[in-house]
């Protein structure tokens, strides 16, 4: 056995094909499928259930996969380690962000990287829970979420802050009086949303809820991206986070304030408490301590 068959393991996981396995890993798909053979015959265990296609894996490789990812992130962290006894931080910091939230994560990894220039960055954009579980299974080094189901025991965190919304608009398309909009005028407009069961997603529709309001979001996605794509054709408007870069000037687009309008969970930054841990994930935790001017706790 060696580490190469556990990222192929892990490869194979994350495309859920064969072929696309491969060309990740650069090597061909037979040379792929011969390898993980040999690995089922080392463990002596069927890992990969095949038919014409990958159809996923037994209940054994779930089981193996799990320890490989765990082993893969202590080869990485071991890399990782001995770099920063160097006075180096190589590597990729992997982060998960809520979809829609109050922190700017380029301002975060600008920051980085006048620290740590050899660093690179691989970001997702997942739900809380799916980062809690990226972070508890080794395949996240840090984790941009609500603090509301996370566990102390197992978890380092600090919270960024509250999230404060706004309703953004293409000014080309729409055009409203004064400073602020209330969440009766707001429901009456053509809303785009992120999808149902994202935390912000809860809070928005609470917000709506608690005023006796149950707008019909004409647009749903769990793509930012495709949200202001809509936003800017003058499709929709939409509730946005504020302080997360995008009041910033963008040509066209605008907010105007709703009142009492904030995510009701606090937002933090997690890392997970036991090992395997990263070098990289423990300095990035203790930079971005720095950058919010938050006191690292004493032993």
């Amino acid at each position: 056995m060696d580490i190469k068959q556990l990222k192929f393991l892990i490869a194979l996981d994350e495309t859920r094909h064969f072929g696309q396995a491969a060309a990740r890993c650069h090597i061909t798909q037979p040379t792929l499928s011969m390898r993980l053979r040999n690995l089922e015959d080392e463990l002596d265990l069927v890992l990969v259930n095949r038919g014409q296609r990958f159809e996923g894996f037994t209940q054994a490789g779930e089981r193996v996969l799990a320890w490989a990812r765990t082993l893969l992130a202590a080869h990485d962290g071991l890399f990782a380690e001995a770099a920063a006894c160097r006075g180096q931080l190589v590597g990729s910091l992997r982060l998960g962000l809520v979809p829609l939230s109050n922190f700017n994560p380029v301002n975060y990894i600008q920051g980085l990287s006048g620290t740590y220039p050899e660093l690179k960055y691989s970001l997702s954009s997942l739900s809380s829970d799916e980062i809690i579980e990226g972070l508890g299974n080794n395949q996240l080094d840090l984790g941009v979420c609500y603090l509301d189901h996370v566990n102390p025991n197992y978890f380092e965190f600090f919270e960024i802050g509250e999230t404060r919304v706004g309703l953004l608009y293409d000014t080309r398309h729409f055009h409203f009086e004064g400073p602020e909009m209330s969440w009766e005028d707001a429901a009456e407009l053509p809303l785009g949303m992120i999808t149902t069961g994202m935390h912000y997603r809860k809070s928005i529709d609470l917000s709506f809820r608690s005023r006796g309001l149950n707008p019909q979001p004409i647009m749903e996605s769990d793509s930012t991206y495709q949200l202001l794509q809509a936003i800017h054709q003058g499709f929709c408007c939409s509730i946005m986070p504020l302080d997360s870069g995008l009041e910033e000037p963008i040509e066209h687009l605008a907010f105007i304030n709703l009142p009492d309008a904030s995510v009701l969970a606090p937002l933090g930054l997690v890392m997970r408490k036991t090992e395997p841990r990263s070098a990289i994930a423990e300095k990035c935790f203790a930079e971005a301590r720095k950058m919010f001017g938050i006191e690292a706790p004493a032993d």
